[in-house]
């Protein structure tokens, strides 16, 4: 099963919406917002800057880039109208915000028109992500900052012993939610070879112990990619969602993936 995000515009509305919810719980989840600041704390954002995140899904990093230190304005785009119709609902009030939609791979904003350019858990679900990084060096003016931030989610286990049966589920859901789960180590050459100069890669280790918060939303879309590539019947599906949930109530659950974020700038 293809990644639904890499053709999120296309995915029927009502799974859309599932997927709003999806970004806005994991936006919430307080790790998350750590990994969010120490990345974000790292750039050295000049005064007035003007900010863009590609693949800002419901905006919930846009809104936190709207209100960061020396920001004037903050611009998100996305492929799903679905997408940028919430953000926008999510962000009214925000006087220096503003979504668009648009392909990250071609985009019709001026050269050299933004300071720091964002792409937060987006590239992994991009099939040229070669692409999106020339349009951001395209976008950034001389000496801007690029911060990309991504799963390992060759890392990502739910695993408590030998041949756990939640983890079939962790590998349906990269199967069906993620292009490429290999990207983040790749991903230095390829900013490289779109002219950055980049910086040595942070990792952000994601953890979850001992009950289940953002990682029970893979168990229960990775069931229901099992039942949808006819590998499991609904039956059995509800009983690993079920499983998930006795370990959580029971504090005996466990989730892991590393993320790792990589800071690169335009030469002057």
């Amino acid at each position: 099963m293809p990644d639904l995000y890499a053709d999120i515009s296309n995915v029927p509305p009502e799974i859309q919406e599932r997927l709003a919810g999806v970004l806005e719980a994991r936006a919430a989840d307080a790790r998350q917002k750590e990994m969010l600041n120490a990345y974000l704390s790292e750039i050295a954002f000049p005064m007035g800057a003007r900010v863009l995140e590609i693949g800002c899904g419901t905006g919930a990093v846009t809104r936190t880039l709207a209100g960061w230190p020396g920001v004037s304005e903050a611009v998100g785009i996305d492929l799903s109208a679905i997408f940028i119709a919430k953000a926008r609902e999510l962000s009214k009030g925000v006087r220096n915000i503003s979504f668009e939609i648009a392909d990250g791979r071609s985009v019709s904003l001026a050269d050299a028109s933004f300071d720091v350019v964002v792409v937060h858990t987006t590239l992994s679900h991009v099939p040229e992500p070669k692409e999106l990084l020339d349009q951001a060096y395209r976008l950034l003016r001389s000496g801007g900052w690029l911060a990309v931030f991504d799963g390992d989610y060759a890392t990502a286990t739910v695993s408590t012993g030998d041949a756990d049966p939640l983890n079939a589920c962790i590998d349906a859901f990269r199967s069906g939610f993620v292009h490429d789960p290999w990207l983040i180590r790749r991903l230095p050459a390829l900013m490289a070879a779109a002219g950055f100069s980049v910086q040595p890669a942070r990792s952000h280790g994601y953890v979850e112990e001992p009950q289940a918060g953002y990682l029970l939303t893979w168990i229960d879309r990775g069931a229901d990619v099992l039942v949808q590539n006819g590998r499991i019947g609904g039956d059995m599906a509800e009983a690993l969602k079920a499983e998930a949930r006795r370990r959580s109530a029971g504090n005996e659950w466990f989730g892991h993936i590393a993320f790792a974020s990589i800071l690169a700038r335009k030469a002057v």
